[in-house]
């Protein structure tokens, strides 16, 4: 009779889409061009895959650190330069803050699935 379809991806899918220039503006400010590719990598499996694989849940746990500032205090890393560049007074900053609450909510069911990260990947 009817073929009711469930997208797991739906809100995720559609949170990529209405935010993916503010996701791609975050993270080349705040991961430099490994970010940018983790993002993009997000986008593209997130148009093709019918749902959620390893790597995205990898990607998407190396943007959730990224957008919560997680590396920011280890010197050897790409991310502190690039925070120490950001004026904390900048319309960005609130922006960023609010990607990350957003896209944190939308994870939250997916991530809590026992799924453990030791060494995220990069796209």
């Amino acid at each position: 009779m009817f073929d009711l379809i469930h997208d797991p991806l739906k809100d995720l899918r559609e949170f990529f889409h209405d935010q993916s220039e503010a996701l791609q503006n975050a993270a080349v400010l705040l991961g430099g061009q490994p970010a940018l590719r983790c993002v993009h990598a997000l986008m593209d499996d997130l148009a093709t895959q019918p749902s959620i694989t390893r790597r995205m849940k990898s990607n998407f746990v190396r943007l959730q650190a990224m957008l919560t500032l997680d590396e920011v205090h280890d010197m050897d890393r790409i991310e502190a330069a690039l925070f120490a560049a950001i004026d904390p007074a900048s319309p960005i900053v609130e922006e960023i803050c609010l990607l990350s609450d957003q896209l944190d909510e939308l994870l939250q069911p997916t991530l809590s699935e026992g799924y453990e990260v030791n060494s995220p990947a990069l796209v």
